[in-house]
């Protein structure tokens, strides 16, 4: 199995003295967000891009968005982090799942959800010249890192932009992601985002 933290510090290490890549990093929630900004703005341009038209309801996506805003206004990064709010049309996610909604939160539901969210930010991250795509979502404990890289790898290829393997649950990521957020007070939701995963959980 692939360590993806090794390929990404191996990756980082390759990066030339002086340059500062940029990065589109999808976002699901501050929480998630802090330790990858945290870590991530050491070596890369960031722009944190929120693009989840999975959570319901409205008013909860509003709330993660706003929370995510802030951290990165409050918080201070050795490179550039800024934000970008994609377009929030729920229709987008029912539509991938569709046939998929009795599914078990952990399974192919979610895979499709994944993908529409990293094909959204690598087509984008192409559109904008940016060096490189990945997502936060790795850094969950009841995420597969494979899957959501494997993903990732396939849309990279697809779109001609590079993606950026991570697991960001090792090395503490999710331990310090706890830590960050308490120490800014974010919002931790207690479901991952959609109305099927209130359901489950």
């Amino acid at each position: 199995m692939t360590n993806y933290q090794k390929e990404l510090d191996k990756l980082i290490e390759s990066i030339p003295e002086g340059e500062v890549p940029t990065l589109l990093l999808h976002a699901c929630c501050a929480p998630c967000s802090s330790y990858c900004l945290e870590y991530l703005s050491n070596y890369f341009s960031i722009t944190l891009y929120f693009y989840n038209p999975n959570i319901y309801p409205e008013s909860e996506y509003a709330l993660r968005a706003d929370e995510a805003r802030r951290f990165i206004s409050e918080m201070t990064f050795k490179h550039p982090v800024t934000f970008l709010e994609g377009k929030f049309d729920p229709r987008d996610f029912y539509d991938c799942v569709k046939g998929y909604e009795q599914e078990k939160e952990g399974g192919e539901r979610c895979f499709r959800c994944y993908r529409l969210r990293l094909e959204n930010t690598a087509k984008l991250a192409r559109e904008m010249g940016f060096d490189y795509f990945t997502t936060t979502l790795s850094i969950s404990p009841l995420k597969r890192a494979e899957k959501i890289n494997e993903i990732g790898e396939e849309l990279g290829e697809i779109y001609s932009v590079k993606h950026l393997p991570s697991d960001f649950k090792k090395k503490n990521g999710y331990k310090r992601s706890t830590e960050l957020s308490k120490e800014y007070g974010l919002y931790r939701q207690d479901y991952c985002g959609c109305v099927f995963s209130i359901r489950d959980k």
